[in-house]
């Protein structure tokens, strides 16, 4: 579980990145979670969007999500949420100095 501050710094260095993951009409599937999942490790950090055709809200999808990978949600805003997962093998993002 992160921080209110650890996550005010997730969401500043996510701020500036682009969408790297788009849920469309065929909601969440098993491609997705794995792309997600690939994301989260090389990243760490993925900024997602619900297109307005998917058949699940950004609120919802995101919770999903969180819970299949094992990540956090940093923020849900609109149509788009960013979710935080440490890598396993190279971690980037270091929160130990953020209480």
């Amino acid at each position: 579980m992160i921080t209110t501050k650890q996550r005010a710094y997730l969401r500043g260095l996510a701020n500036g990145s682009e969408v790297t993951l788009q849920i469309g009409k065929t909601g969440i599937s098993k491609q997705t979670v794995k792309q997600l999942d690939d994301l989260l490790e090389a990243r760490e950090i993925v900024k997602t969007q619900c297109l307005e055709t998917s058949p699940i809200s950004p609120r919802e999808a995101a919770q999903k999500l969180s819970e299949i990978c094992g990540a956090d949600i940093v923020q849900v805003i609109g149509g788009k949420f960013i979710l935080y997962r440490r890598s396993e093998k190279n971690p980037r993002i270091s929160l130990k100095n953020k209480p």
